[in-house]
């Protein structure tokens, strides 16, 4: 007999200052716990849990670097939580939050306090293992291939003209809540056209400016017009991301100091970074 598929969560571990992080309690098993749920049909888990805390809490978030996942049963089946640190953005203020049958109770708790109060030893270690990276304040640096675009044999026109197929035209509309949940507000690209519709509807949905260049484009990209563009951009305290070509994505993975990557059209890395430094790179997959 085959067993149940798993159960699949995404949640986030908040900080604010001062070393508080956000909890939530649920009343239904009366327990204490960070915000957190499951995948909606076709929703990506960085986009979940960055959802679930807005729902559950009212507190908008962006991630940094990803956690150990938690692993435990449920009922007949196994649940598989995945886990971000992440910090507020905006207003973290709570204390406006109306109970409600699911979460009756959101408190920004000191952490040492929240190491006491946290119901499950499986939340302790994912809070230790948190502590450490609380302080980096780390920003996202989003190396994205494009999407899928017609293929060369099939366009007569300037190869830097051709454009995203119908599949590509989907998967830049799939990129848009996944790129929020890291906060993008800077868009850089390729000059070419199926870089620059990759991200278009991004930048259209979180109405930021689209920074089109030909220094990452896959006829005149040099390693030193990439490492100009990656510099600035680590240097930076924003979130951003980076649309190119596979041909120039070691450049780019080379000049951010992460190992390079094989993406598939629409695939992309997330490198997070500190001070100009890139500390985690989480490796995505075409949404």
């Amino acid at each position: 007999m085959a067993e149940p598929p798993d159960v699949v969560a995404a949640g986030v571990v908040v900080w604010r200052p001062k070393r508080e992080v956000l909890l939530v309690h649920r009343p239904r098993y009366d327990d204490w716990s960070f915000p957190k749920g499951k995948l909606d049909a076709g929703e990506s888990a960085p986009a979940a849990a960055v959802r679930e805390v807005w729902e559950e809490t009212g507190v908008r978030v962006r991630l940094g670097p990803p956690l150990p996942d938690q692993t435990y049963q449920v009922g007949a089946g196994r649940k598989v939580v995945h886990y971000w640190v992440g910090w507020a953005v905006d207003d973290d203020d709570v204390s406006d939050y109306r109970p409600n049958a699911e979460i009756d109770a959101v408190e920004w708790v000191p952490h040492d306090e929240a190491l006491a109060r946290l119901t499950y030893r499986r939340d302790r270690e994912t809070l230790a293992t948190a502590v450490p990276l609380r302080k980096r304040g780390t920003r996202a640096l989003v190396v994205l291939r494009h999407a899928k675009a017609l293929g060369r044999k099939s366009w007569e026109g300037d190869d830097r003209e051709r454009p995203l197929d119908e599949r590509g035209h989907e998967q830049a509309q799939r990129l848009v809540p996944l790129l929020g949940t890291w906060d993008v507000t800077r868009v850089v690209t390729s000059s070419s056209a199926r870089c620059a519709q990759t991200v278009a509807p991004y930048a259209d949905a979180a109405g930021r400016k689209v920074r089109a260049t030909d220094a990452l484009s896959e006829e005149d990209a040099t390693d030193a017009s990439v490492a100009e563009v990656v510099a600035d951009l680590l240097e930076r305290r924003e979130g951003a991301v980076l649309c190119t070509h596979r041909p120039v994505l070691p450049t780019v993975f080379g000049a951010a100091g992460v190992q390079p990557a094989q993406l598939e059209p629409g695939g992309f890395v997330v490198v997070h970074h500190r001070r100009g430094e890139a500390s985690v790179a989480e490796l995505w997959p075409a949404p």
